[in-house]
């Protein structure tokens, strides 16, 4: 069981840096983009991203690292 937690732990780390390289990617680097409707039109690959969007990807990668951080801290207080 406690091989388990650890595994869970790691994969919920990894999602926390996938999420957050996400949103830096999707959202930070287009911050001078977006436009009064939350809109950013990127001629190089021809896709439109949402300001919204961000928010999830954010919110996520903050879900993420707490289930890991709580995986972590069960871990080290349970006898």
């Amino acid at each position: 069981m406690r091989a388990l937690r650890m595994i869970a732990a790691i994969v919920f780390l990894a999602l926390a840096g996938l999420f957050g390289i996400a949103f830096y990617l999707r959202h930070v680097t287009n911050w001078d983009c977006f436009n009064s409707q939350g809109r950013c039109f990127d001629p190089a690959t021809g896709t439109v991203i949402l300001e919204q969007a961000g928010a999830v990807w954010l919110i996520l990668s903050v879900l993420s690292l707490i289930a890991s951080i709580m995986l972590i801290w069960s871990l080290k207080h349970r006898h």
